[in-house]
């Protein structure tokens, strides 16, 4: 038997090896092909010559196969839907997918946005798993690790990561319902400072840097590493609460706090989904992007966001 490598074979020949095993007939095969006569009749010379063996001969009743021909039949069968497979276009349909979604997320974005993506992507895809966790200064290592599918960030995303801008959220200022601000509707710069502060413990210090900008700093009281039981603390003190609008819709108690606006030098929040490059054209992944930006978008959107 002779050797053969890949890199010698000109795959050109496989459509027209297939049409005339099938065929069994010239004329048939180059229509099948989409070949003239001619170019198919030179395809079989190039054939016989590749694999030594005549594949086809002339009968009383038209061609028949050669041994060697009918077992390369039988494999091309086998071997032609896997090839079919490797070329088509890969899809991914949620309804049938069991996979498991992985994102780092804050909890900022977890609390405002986070129970509406995970119900859209279990309802979409019931066999398919979730797991958000915390994000910290390891997400982007996750994400190198392929342990990591998705990081929801807010602040300026290395350039070798790919990332989408889904959302801007205003700041806002939760007091409780006796503070002496509770009244007003919005928190001057100066009335933000002469209070104290509740200060969420994250690293995204986004407050920090824009009271920076005004040359301001606030006193922070109380630290604490996660937004939602911050309203708690407020009742009975003159505690601020800085917190996204998103998120102060989801776990501020209007029968003991108030929301105000917050001071506009405290500018906007911006927020991304970063993912690796390797993901980009994904199915299932931009999938997953496309539940993510939908409902953050639409969370956004609503009246008082």
């Amino acid at each position: 038997m002779r050797e053969t490598h890949i890199d010698k074979v000109d795959l050109n020949l496989l459509p027209p090896l297939m049409a005339l095993l099938e065929e069994r007939h010239v004329s048939r095969a180059a229509e099948r092909a989409r070949l003239s006569q001619p170019a198919m009749s030179r395809a079989m010379q190039r054939l016989r010559r590749h694999f030594g063996d005549e594949l086809l001969v002339r009968g009383p009743d038209g061609y028949s196969l050669t041994p060697r021909a009918e077992r390369i039949r039988d494999q091309l069968a086998t071997t032609v839907t896997q090839l079919e497979q490797l070329f088509a276009n890969e899809s991914f349909d949620p309804a049938t997918a069991a996979q498991s979604f992985r994102m780092a997320i804050t909890d900022y974005a977890l609390s405002a946005f986070g129970p509406a993506v995970v119900h859209s992507i279990l309802a979409q895809s019931p066999a398919s798993t979730v797991h958000c966790e915390a994000l910290d200064s390891r997400a982007f290592d996750k994400l190198d690790a392929g342990t990591l599918d998705l990081v929801i960030y807010g602040r300026a995303v290395p350039d070798r990561y790919c990332s989408t801008q889904f959302f801007t959220d205003q700041f806002v200022c939760v007091v409780a319902a006796d503070h002496p601000l509770a009244a007003e509707t919005a928190v001057s710069l100066s009335a933000y400072l002469r209070w104290p502060h509740v200060d969420i413990a994250l690293d995204q210090p986004w407050i920090e840097r824009a009271l920076e900008a005004h040359d301001a700093k606030r006193r922070i009281a109380v630290r604490m590493p996660y937004f939602a039981p911050g309203p708690n603390m407020l009742p009975g003190t003159e505690l601020i609460l800085t917190v996204p609008a998103q998120l102060a819709r989801a776990i501020a108690d209007p029968a003991q706090t108030r929301v105000l606006t917050a001071p506009p030098e405290l500018g906007e929040l911006r927020s991304a989904a970063v993912w690796h490059p390797r993901l980009d054209q994904d199915p299932s992944h931009r999938w997953l992007r496309q539940v993510v930006s939908a409902i953050a978008t639409a969370s956004a959107s609503r009246p008082g966001g």
